[in-house]
């Protein structure tokens, strides 16, 4: 009895320095993330100093009227909108590949940009759009085509004798459907609008407003916390359908109710933001090696990662040519493909 209770002490102890040494590397990326954040206020056309943006942040009364103008109005929403953007599309990456057991899983790879970019262009080029709500038909075209790509994807994978290797498949079939779809609204359009889809589709920070980072940090808000409270059966899902069902779990629902809060997170920034590749992607695998597959810890690691990862890109995207900010879209293909050919071929040789 003695022995037993040690073991189980001894257990208690190591699980407690386990979960005390994840907390420590949420806040290790919280850091990263503040510090990205204030890089990203601070360069532009007009560089200031981390103590600049600090100054202006916390005493803006006290500083000049154009600096306070800059850090608040112009350079904020961009910072805080690469910040929501990478949050949300590294969770819905994360839940993908979760619940459809796929380290490939991502929106970018699943054809849900894609689609996006798709009902973008209609709204530009011929009009199509949503009657009543012209002001917002680009974002709601693109929010559409996003929600019906994830439905596609989430009813083949319910039905019998689908395996993961298909639904991979069926994501890079939508993903050059509507890329071919895409080249036919270019063909069609005009030259001014042939400008506005080119520039939708590479993704970018640049024309953000307060109300796209309230709107897509209220669907963040909203979200996380569901998914959270799903946390120990999406963690028991990572053991195989049948165990998961053995422990009581509806796996066929859950994947439903997860794939419709997974559809909203890559839909609504992707119909703000543009395409933007690789975040829902990588974000998850680094949030993977740090903290394992617990989602207590997997989830908030994602959130952080991504946002990280698309913050220090914005930062990064000001400073490859000096005078210029480039689509992050165009950034983050930079980053994300090396990674996503040392992934393919790694998940040949191991079983994920």
């Amino acid at each position: 009895m003695a022995a037993l209770e040690g073991m189980e002490g001894a257990g208690a102890t190591g699980y407690r320095a386990l979960a005390s040494r994840r907390v420590a590397l949420l806040g290790l990326i919280l850091l990263a993330l503040v510090l990205s954040i204030g890089f990203d206020m601070a360069l532009g056309p007009a560089n200031y100093t981390l103590s600049q943006v600090v100054a202006a942040l916390v005493d803006a009364d006290n500083v000049d009227v154009q600096q306070r103008v800059i850090v608040w109005s112009i350079r904020m929403p961009i910072a805080l909108l690469a910040v929501v953007t990478g949050a949300s599309l590294s969770v819905a990456g994360a839940q993908m590949q979760t619940i459809l057991g796929n380290p490939l899983a991502s929106p970018f790879t699943l054809g849900i940009s894609a689609a996006a970019s798709f009902g973008a262009a209609l709204a530009i080029v011929v009009g199509v759009g949503v009657p009543g709500a012209l002001a917002w038909a680009v974002p709601l075209n693109a929010f559409l085509m996003a929600m019906g790509a994830s439905l596609i994807i989430h009813f083949a994978s319910g039905m019998r004798g689908v395996a993961v290797e298909t639904i991979v498949l069926l994501g890079i079939a939508l993903v050059f459907t509507f890329n071919a779809a895409l080249a036919l609204m270019q063909f069609l359009a005009s030259e001014q609008a042939l400008g506005a889809v080119v520039f939708w589709t590479m993704g970018s920070l640049t024309k953000a407003t307060w109300p796209k980072v309230a709107i897509i940090a209220a669907m963040l808000v909203l979200v996380l916390p569901l998914l959270m409270r799903k946390a120990w059966a999406l963690t028991a899902l990572r053991l195989g359908d049948d165990k998961a069902a053995a422990m009581g779990i509806n796996v066929r629902g859950l994947r439903l109710q997860v794939m419709i809060l997974v559809a909203l997170l890559a839909a609504v920034p992707v119909a703000f933001v543009g395409t933007i590749g690789f975040v829902g992607l990588v974000g998850p695998h680094i949030a993977r090696m740090l903290v394992g597959e617990d989602q207590r810890f997997f989830l908030p690691a994602a959130a952080l990662a991504g946002a990280a990862m698309l913050s220090a890109t914005s930062v990064l995207s000001k400073m490859l040519i000096p005078g210029a900010i480039l689509p992050v879209g165009v950034v983050t293909a930079l980053v994300g493909v090396p990674f996503f050919i040392v992934l393919i071929f790694t998940s040949r040789r191991r079983a994920w």
